[in-house]
């Protein structure tokens, strides 16, 4: 039998892997027991044109062929254990049914779960942006003049979830994830990664702290949704170099391409440069969805691009990489990670851009057009839009 040693860079840790078969799919669409980092489906099934409106399913011959709804990965499956937890049956991890509904401080969150009993167990915690991220649904669509017609971004057969009828668009929840490569906003803020549910984006948030670990910051705070499960499993990676120009991360069984091409392209041109690559004599490649390129966001390095550059290159250390998913509050955008800086400002009316979110950011920009068709009037932060965004490509390991 092989044995292989894996660096692990996001822990700095060694792995001994025994074996190292590549890691795959089962047929019957459930996890294969040699993946410990099971990336569910983001749940998207409908077809979309970069205007937003629904298609049919595109022959691979046609435009917008390989979107998201256009593959079928592990279904999301879940247990209501009838005790105010959640198990997710792919990853293992248990979760808070339902949350207290309050805004808490970042650091008073740890408080929060550590004095947390559900289900008569007491060693909940806060997720990791990984592991909170692996609840996104992607069919969520927020409509804030009709909340009775949005749906939020998890799946409310198992989870509660309430909006927040002032601030509909205020659907936070933290994560346990600092992000450490420098201060966001204009005015050296900390901030600390979380994602809502209500309208589909990870960004980083005010966690009270100046950069710098002074307080004094206004803090808003966000909602919890507490965890328990075995730490520093699911979202470790597993990276192999194949000396190919791709690489291969056993945890997840994807292999990926190891450097961009260098190019960008709006959303339907990726798509086309997907499905006609040929990289390392496969002609199966794809773009990944949102959960698919998330899962190699390195959030533990100080340093931009957000990414182990001892195994991946980005030709722009600044860069914004396509996801096949389409943003569901706005289908004429579709979703992006943020490997360099995710640059907002204060409002449309300001000409400074900020990293205002955060390297490792999940965001979405405009399938197509010029960033001018789309300045809306705004007196809160303004995202910067690029609509040509680079590609890494994604496929299954055999």
């Amino acid at each position: 039998m092989k044995t292989s040693i894996i660096k692990v860079l996001s822990f700095g840790v060694l792995l001994v892997v025994m074996g190292c078969n590549s890691s795959k799919k089962s047929s019957n669409n459930t996890p294969n027991t040699d993946i410990h980092f099971v990336l569910s489906d983001t749940g998207q099934d409908v077809f979309y044109n970069d205007k937003g409106e629904e298609i049919s399913k595109p022959e691979k011959e046609q435009d917008y062929y390989g979107q998201d709804a256009q593959y079928t990965g592990i279904a999301s499956a879940y247990k209501d254990n009838k005790d105010g937890t959640v198990t997710d049956l792919n990853t293992g991890l248990m979760w808070q049914k339902t949350p207290d509904n309050k805004r808490h401080n970042f650091y008073d969150a740890f408080t929060y779960v550590d004095e947390l009993e559900i289900g008569g167990y007491t060693d909940w915690r806060l997720p990791t942006i990984k592991e909170l991220y692996s609840l996104l649904n992607s069919n969520g669509e927020l409509n804030p003049k009709d909340l009775s017609l949005s749906k939020p971004y998890i799946d409310t057969n198992y989870f509660d979830f309430k909006y927040d009828e002032r601030m509909p668009y205020a659907g936070q929840y933290w994560s346990s994830t600092k992000y450490v490569k420098g201060p966001i906003q204009n005015i050296g803020i900390e901030g600390a990664f979380g994602f809502n549910f209500a309208d589909g984006h990870i960004k980083a948030y005010e966690t009270g702290l100046y950069y710098n670990g002074e307080g004094g910051v206004r803090n808003p705070g966000n909602l919890i949704r507490a965890v328990r499960g075995k730490e520093k499993v699911y979202g470790v990676n597993d990276f192999e170099v194949n000396n190919d120009g791709t690489i291969t991360d056993r945890a997840t069984g994807l292999m990926w391409q190891q450097a961009d091409d260098g190019q960008t392209y709006n959303w339907k041109e990726a798509l086309n440069y997907a499905k006609n690559s040929t990289l390392a004599g496969y002609s199966d490649w794809r773009l990944p969805n949102t959960k698919e390129l998330q899962s190699i966001v390195d959030y533990n390095k100080k340093t931009i691009p957000a990414i182990d550059e001892s195994v991946f290159i980005c030709t722009n250390k600044d860069s914004w990489f396509w996801t096949s998913t389409t943003q569901g509050d706005f289908k004429y955008t579709a979703c992006y990670i943020a490997f360099g800086k995710a640059y907002s400002k204060d409002n449309s009316a300001a000409t400074t851009y900020y990293d205002w979110h955060g390297a490792g950011a999940q965001r979405s920009d405009p399938k197509s057009g010029k960033s001018e068709d789309y300045l809306l009037e705004s007196v809160n932060a303004a995202d910067s839009i690029r609509i040509n965004n680079y590609v890494r490509l994604v496929r299954n390991v055999d």
